[in-house]
């Protein structure tokens, strides 16, 4: 196989990897807000059963999610593996970035000063005015350089859908590499994720420099 069809297959897997990297970012990042407010309920009996669920889900490998979620309801239920593994990857990966996300987002809004609260009380503001219109900025511009750190992240952890037989593109690459008894398939696919974060990178980069307002 000559090195320009070899880029060209991977490239047909590189679709399908933007698709978990995009989805997952659109369904753990307010999932991920969502549960920071669990976390920080006053109820303990719900924040301690979110942060058990947080712990879980930070201490266990994303490689043993995704076979959880893949394969874990045929086992348990009898029901059918999903014929579109891109499903249980996305909501594997999505569960997964929610919990580090809902740290991050919890870590920013507690770093808000309590006088904050206080002053959009005597303002007049409602609990829900004050986050929104207050705190969740001022959150936003605090936490990006953890965001972009996951975000990046993201894109490494994506090959990890070879677990589930995805065919992105690292799983296309190693069969490939097995097929051709040959080692170039890999750093093919090293210099697509390189690429790839690399803009993924300066996007974000561009997105901290906007909310950088005051230098």
């Amino acid at each position: 196989m000559s090195l320009w069809t070899m880029i060209v297959s991977m490239a047909e897997g590189l679709e399908r990897t933007c698709a978990i990297f995009f989805l997952t970012l659109i369904f753990s990042l307010p999932l991920g807000m969502c549960v920071a407010l669990l976390r920080m309920s006053k109820n303990k009996v719900v924040a301690n059963a979110t942060r058990f669920v947080i712990s879980v889900l930070r201490g266990t490998p994303l490689m043993l999610q995704l076979l959880a979620v893949t394969y874990g309801p045929y086992y348990l239920f009898g029901i059918g593996v999903a014929r579109n593994k891109l499903i249980p990857v996305v909501i594997a990966f999505a569960i997964n970035y929610a919990a580090y996300f809902a740290e991050i987002y919890r870590g920013g809004i507690e770093s808000i000063p309590l006088g904050q609260y206080e002053a959009a009380n005597v303002l007049g503001y409602t609990k829900t005015q004050t986050f929104i219109r207050i705190i969740l900025p001022q959150v936003v511009k605090r936490i990006m350089p953890s965001v972009t750190n996951e975000v990046v992240t993201l894109v490494k952890d994506t090959s990890l859908a070879f677990t589930v037989s995805y065919q992105e593109m690292f799983t296309i690459g190693k069969q490939i590499a097995n097929s051709q008894t040959s080692f170039m398939p890999f750093v093919v696919a090293g210099v697509f994720y390189f690429v790839f974060n690399a803009i993924v990178d300066y996007g974000m980069g561009r997105i901290e420099n906007r909310l950088d307002y005051y230098n």
